[in-house]
């Protein structure tokens, strides 16, 4: 769409002042997945799947077959619901509040709607991951891109990380209030 497009190049100047991570606010999904020099820890347990990202201290908490919320509340990250086909995990996820951005730059309305598929490749050294967007308020049709991770060292795990709105060495700009 005409408009998203203008979005994108105005969001572009304006990176360091608008984006909601110089803010201290969470970067939405994918776009946490792409920050590759924060690790990801990935638990499974029996009946959901919990992604703990060192990035901006954000977690997912991702249901087994259930379905979404009926009173579902936007939020950052959306709501993830996940299920298996054969040794692929897949997840769905809407309920964005808005106002994010996907890696490459596009945008995130509460009408986005994001589908992941992750599975182990490589001897389960790497972990790929499919992701498509669909939101035809934002994107002419839907688009779909690959991202891939390696297996860290099993003694490596997420830490603790805070944004500190004021570090210009942590977020690369200083926030200021807007002057009017």
């Amino acid at each position: 769409q005409e408009w998203a497009a203008l979005k994108v190049l105005e969001s572009y100047k304006k990176r360091a002042i608008d984006d909601p991570t110089a803010l201290c606010l969470p970067p939405g999904v994918p776009r946490v997945n792409s920050v590759g020099l924060f690790p990801i820890q990935i638990a499974q347990l029996p009946d959901q799947i919990i992604f703990m990202y060192e990035y901006m201290n954000v977690f997912r908490v991702v249901p087994l077959n259930k379905p979404h919320p009926v009173d579902l509340e936007p939020s950052y990250l959306g709501d993830s619901v996940g299920h298996w086909e054969g040794d692929t995990l897949v997840v769905d996820t809407i309920g964005f509040q808005g106002g994010g951005g996907t890696p490459g730059g596009g945008r995130v309305t509460k009408n986005s709607h994001l589908t992941e598929r992750f599975k182990l490749v490589d001897g389960g050294k790497t972990l790929s991951v499919t992701n498509t967007w669909d939101d035809p308020s934002v994107y002419l049709k839907p688009h779909t891109y690959e991202m891939t991770y390696h297996r860290s060292d099993p003694a490596t795990y997420a830490f603790e990380e805070y944004c500190h709105a004021d570090d210009e060495a942590q977020s690369g700009s200083v926030v200021q209030p807007v002057q009017r």
